[in-house]
């Protein structure tokens, strides 16, 4: 996925992007609307989303606490 930032204010069927907002679509979606006049591009590398994280780093983490009883009642 490719980022732009939004230049003019766009809309459209199922969308709306304001003038300065980044977006993240494919890599030839991108290029098509970084013309320079609605959009430009800001980054070509892939997005990192946690399901890409390495089995070994999610095993690592830490047991989570076990919430406290509930007081009287």
């Amino acid at each position: 996925m490719a980022r732009i930032r939004v230049l003019t204010s766009v809309a459209g069927e199922g969308f709306s992007w304001r003038a300065g907002e980044e977006i993240d679509l494919p890599g030839a979606e991108a290029a098509k609307w970084a013309d320079g006049v609605r959009a430009v591009l800001v980054r070509t590398a892939p997005v990192e989303t946690p399901e890409a994280a390495p089995a070994a780093e999610t095993a690592a983490r830490r047991p989570r606490r076990k919430s406290p009883p509930p007081r009287g009642t």
